[in-house]
């Protein structure tokens, strides 16, 4: 099966969007063949302000509404308490809210942008979507994540060649809470990092430590910053440091 084929026998469904690789191009694809599609965002404190930005440009571009709607993930008390399976409590949450929005507009298929690179396993994020029934036509039609770039790249998307992008409560510790604090100062040390011309980098927080993770490729680079990332950094960690390890 291929996409057309997947949107030809399923003409009307609501897509969870978050304006990374995967959803964009099946938010593309959908729109191309002609599917009655309802688009949702969902805005939380675990998605900087950039992710929502790249989402709504990409749709205004093809001309798609996007319905946003407003999370709040760390009223849930296990969420905030940020165990190892988390990532389920948080995509239950945020699909849940989409389902609601999306029925209430008279959608009732629920569809995601995993793709056929993701692995299936019992990771508490993928348990989620199983019980919620939510399909991933990228995997169904057996699309990888390459290919998903290419195809992206020829139809013209800006976020062809977007690097992957977890969610910020990532990047704080198992078991440490999570807080709107936190999650501030990780957007805003990484936006920094951006501003400066770093890409595919991760700055993880561990108590009031910031672990910088970049390529080793960006080392140098980086090295010859440091005093004007660290006078950034100590806004809002008491420690900076550099994972020899690379990213």
């Amino acid at each position: 099966m291929d996409l057309e084929t997947f949107f030809r026998e399923n003409r009307k469904a609501a897509l969870a969007f978050s304006g990374g690789v995967d959803s964009s191009y099946l938010m593309y694809a959908g729109n191309r063949y002609g599917a009655d599609l309802g688009v949702y965002y969902v805005k939380s404190v675990f998605q900087p302000q950039f992710e929502m930005d790249d989402a709504l440009r990409l749709a205004s571009e093809l001309g798609i509404k996007v319905n946003v709607i407003k999370a709040d993930v760390l009223k849930d008390e296990t969420v905030r308490a940020n165990p190892k399976d988390r990532c389920y409590y948080c995509k239950k949450m945020i699909f849940n809210a989409i389902a609601k929005a999306a029925n209430e507009d008279g959608y009732t298929l629920l569809l995601d942008g995993t793709n056929a690179s993701d692995a299936e396993d019992d990771r508490p994020g993928m348990k989620a979507l199983r019980e919620l029934k939510v399909r991933s036509p990228l995997r169904e039609c057996g699309l990888v994540k390459s290919e998903i770039r290419r195809l992206s790249k020829e139809a013209g998307l800006f976020t062809w060649d977007k690097p992957a992008y977890a969610c910020l409560a990532t990047r704080i510790r198992t078991g440490e809470e999570i807080t709107e604090e936190k999650l501030g100062a990780v957007e805003a040390s990484e936006d920094f990092l951006f501003s400066l011309g770093f890409t595919d980098f991760r700055v993880r927080r561990t108590g009031n430590t910031a672990k910088i993770q970049i390529k080793e490729d960006q080392f140098d680079r980086l090295i010859a910053v440091k005093d004007k990332i660290r006078t950034e950094f100590m806004k809002y960690y008491d420690a900076v440091t550099l994972d020899l390890e690379g990213r």
